[in-house]
């Protein structure tokens, strides 16, 4: 009975840890200086996840805090919310993306017990790469201008509680 007893309580304050520990560490929309600058970017389309750079694709994979890139193509199937619980899909599906010469902004939904949309724009090169804004995005953006338009107005703000 106390090993159950001790399980329990491991588990539990594990589950407060993790979710912290995923946090981006902006919650404000985009700043200024970095608004000013992927604006005056031109960003490619991306319609892939295997079309984003392995230095994004990785980022992705420790933000998510997953053992593989648990995100589907856009399309794809993805656990949805009240969708019966499928371990072989991903929890995650990429809606849009777009890359500069320095820049990728992803925009994705999660699903889930919550169904939400998240944004990052992570900073990358060759040599290496970190996600420098993201926050929590309203659905139903469908294009990466879309996203775009909204990160830069400003509509695009709230830390995630989760990635």
């Amino acid at each position: 009975m106390r090993w159950t007893q001790l399980l329990f309580a491991i588990c539990v304050n594990l589950l407060w840890v993790v979710p912290a520990g995923s946090q981006a560490s902006s919650a404000e929309a985009l700043p200024a200086p970095l608004r000013a600058h992927v604006q005056s970017e031109k960003f490619g389309i991306v319609t892939s996840v295997r079309g984003l750079p392995l230095g994004v694709r990785d980022a992705l994979q420790m933000l998510f805090g997953s053992g593989t890139l648990d995100i589907a193509d856009p399309g794809a199937e993805f656990q949805m919310k009240g969708a019966v619980r499928n371990a072989r899909l991903p929890l995650r599906r990429l809606v849009a993306a777009g890359c500069s010469t320095d820049h990728c902004l992803v925009y994705y939904e999660r699903g889930g017990t919550d169904h939400t949309w998240h944004v990052g724009l992570f900073h990358w090169t060759p040599a290496a790469t970190r996600l420098e804004w993201g926050a929590t995005a309203p659905g139903g953006l469908a294009t990466i201008n879309d996203v775009m338009n909204a990160v830069l107005s400003g509509k695009i703000k709230g830390q995630p509680r989760f990635w």
